[in-house]
């Protein structure tokens, strides 16, 4: 890609940041989106300086209901065919690298007794500390709290809290070792 291409290649992602995001309460400095994601604010999102946000091939999505925060911290990186939830509170510290097709949620949606699934049950905040990186296809369940400088290997369920500095993986995750 010559320089003229990547100077359009980036401009444009900065304008599809301002696009999509123009609802945001707080839009930091060079933030950039590339591809056509699907973003839904009832409530706040909060994004931070130099956060990037892929949406191609695969379109990540953004839903934030009425009444809940979504905190993206500065220069995260969020992969395509993501899906963030938040219906009271997903916090993402900075420096975090979301893999492809990583699902946050802070709500289950229903409930697991066959008479009350049409019910709602409670949500809980999910907060991913500085540094926190999540392999591919990772889920993160609410009530999660990831701690600072941890990796969640590829394709694990994140059911309960993993400690600062943790390697952690599986179904359901469990750490593995500290790093």
């Amino acid at each position: 890609m010559s320089n003229l291409q990547q100077a359009w290649h980036d401009g444009s992602a900065l304008l599809r940041a301002r696009w999509y995001f123009r609802h945001a309460e707080r839009l930091g400095a060079r933030v950039r989106v590339f591809g056509d994601p699907k973003i839904v604010v009832s409530g706040t999102l909060r994004i931070g300086d130099r956060v990037r946000m892929c949406s191609e091939p695969v379109r990540s999505e953004l839903g934030v209901s009425a009444g809940a925060t979504l905190e993206i911290g500065s220069h995260t990186f969020i992969n395509y065919g993501c899906s963030i939830g938040s219906t009271l509170l997903v916090k993402i510290g900075a420096h975090c690298n979301i893999g492809s097709h990583v699902i946050i949620m802070d709500n289950d949606f229903h409930r697991l007794e066959p008479e009350r699934r049409h019910e709602m049950p409670e949500s809980a905040a999910v907060i991913l500390e500085d540094n926190v990186w999540l392999g591919v296809r990772t889920v993160v369940l609410r009530g999660v709290t990831i701690g600072a400088g941890s990796v969640i290997a590829a394709g694990s369920v994140v059911v309960r809290d993993v400690p600062a500095r943790s390697l952690a993986g599986g179904v359901p995750a469990k750490v593995i070792r500290s790093l």
